[in-house]
């Protein structure tokens, strides 16, 4: 008897579900389904599961496929697993292709075909809370999007669009999603956007998809142009449909966790902000050749202005821009300077200028400081005029950061309004209207945004 095992969250049971079990029962004669705890989700990185584990487990047996059904706890358990259950064959979807190989001296290991378009007119029946992902762009960062967005229950990444289909269709094929030749087509399949496009294509693409009714997470910078900002959140609200700025750092726990000591009042009264944020980029990458839309600010700047709003407020009195560029009039370090009525800010950012990234956050009582990468904020430690009282906070960020973003971006698109405040409409456009002041001081051109 050939013995087959396979492991999954099951959540939101799907279409996808059913048929990865349906070829995994194909493989052998005895099929043995691994359902994992919701611990041990939250463990391996996996958010938002919403169905108990003994719905998912019962989902599981009502397929037919599964002789029988046991609990993943932990990590390492799959090896305990096939040795304990003598078993001749592991399988999981395709989209995990190379992830389990070290498993083949175990015994054999088949990676099954990932079923595309999971969300059919059936499965959109029966259950509304899977929303169709569509990308449009293909750099980049839209190749990190796709492996968190997978860890987010309720999200199903449906396909992809680029104007230049070669482009697309790779892309397509690396992640084994679909690629769509017109916009049309594309908006026809998916319910929600996530734009990873050139900065200067963001303005036209947030409408079109806002106009075809289309929930929209865009990459930062949203825009470029604060008018444009404020057009697009005021007609996003006129038709109840979901826009936000993807600002990974706004939506991670523990930046989340680092405000809220700040305005707790540990540190007395906010009087400074210093963000610091620097990487020494490929020369030939788009950040450092586009000389209308590249630089460090534009790429960098909505990273280290995101503190200083969120603690100080939009309601700056002075700003200033210092930028050290090339020979093109590109900035490759820029260091800009808030004065608010009671206290002082600094935002600094290099692509070709490498410095000390780290956050400061100083009040009147004592201090925060969070070391590189406090993008990705793990760490920090609270100081006091005491030089040996030290306070130390710890938070996790799993991954590169983007499944929490797309989480919460899910939350409000299902009803919830309890996530807005980690990065507010007023916010966003108020950075929008910084990138435009720095643009329009440092460096020309026309036509913004079109």
């Amino acid at each position: 008897m050939t013995k087959v095992i396979t492991y999954g969250t099951f959540d939101l049971f799907h279409e996808g579900h059913y048929r990865l079990l349906q070829r995994a029962k194909k493989l052998g004669d005895y099929l043995i389904v691994g359902v994992t705890t919701e611990e041990y989700d939250r463990t391996r990185g996996k958010l938002n599961v919403i169905d108990s584990l003994m719905t998912r487990m019962e989902n599981v047996k009502k397929t037919g496929f599964a002789d029988e059904i046991i609990i993943e706890e932990s990590t390492g358990q799959k090896f305990h697993d096939i040795q304990k259950y003598k078993v001749d064959i592991f399988t999981v979807g395709s989209d995990w292709t190379g992830q389990f190989d070290y498993l083949k001296d175990y015994c054999k290991v088949v990676y099954l075909e990932r079923t595309k378009n999971i969300s059919s007119t059936m499965l959109r029946t029966q259950n509304k809370r899977i929303q169709r992902i569509g990308i449009i762009g293909t750099g980049r960062i839209a190749g990190r999007f796709i492996p968190e967005a997978k860890l987010v229950s309720g999200v199903s990444t449906q396909g992809v669009y680029n104007p230049h289909m070669e482009s697309a269709v790779r892309f397509a094929k690396r992640w084994e999603i679909d690629a769509y030749r017109s916009l049309e087509e594309f908006y026809t399949a998916v319910d929600a956007v996530y734009i990873a496009s050139p900065h200067e294509t963001h303005y036209g693409y947030i409408k079109s998809a806002l106009e075809h009714g289309k929930h929209v997470l865009c990459e930062k910078p949203m825009v470029l142009d604060m008018k444009q900002a404020e057009e697009l959140f005021e007609y996003a609200k006129e038709r109840e449909l979901v826009l936000i700025e993807g600002i990974k750092t706004a939506y991670c726990p523990g930046f989340s966790s680092l405000l809220g000591v700040a305005c707790s009042g540990l540190i007395g009264s906010i009087r400074n902000v210093e963000a610091c944020f620097t990487k020494l980029e490929n020369p030939n990458f788009r950040e450092l050749t586009d000389l209308q839309y590249g630089g460090s600010f534009t790429e960098l700047g909505s990273h280290v202005m995101l503190p200083i709003i969120k603690l100080f407020g939009k309601e700056y009195e002075e700003i200033t821009f210092h930028s050290i560029n090339d020979e093109r009039g590109l900035d490759l370090f820029t260091r800009v300077v808030f004065k608010y009525p009671n206290g002082l800010a600094t935002a600094t950012c290099g692509l070709g200028v490498k410095s000390e990234g780290r956050l400061l956050v100083a009040g009147t009582k004592g201090y925060i400081v969070a070391e590189a990468p406090w993008w990705k904020t793990t760490y920090y430690e609270v100081h006091y005029e005491d030089p040996g009282k030290v306070d130390k906070f710890s938070d996790r960020f799993l991954g590169e950061g983007l499944r929490y973003e797309v989480s919460d971006f899910l939350s409000m698109i299902n009803g919830s309004s309890k996530n807005e405040f980690k990065l507010t409409r007023g916010e966003s456009i108020a950075m929008a209207g910084i990138m435009e002041k720095f643009l329009k001081e440092n460096r020309y051109h026309e036509n913004m945004g079109a």
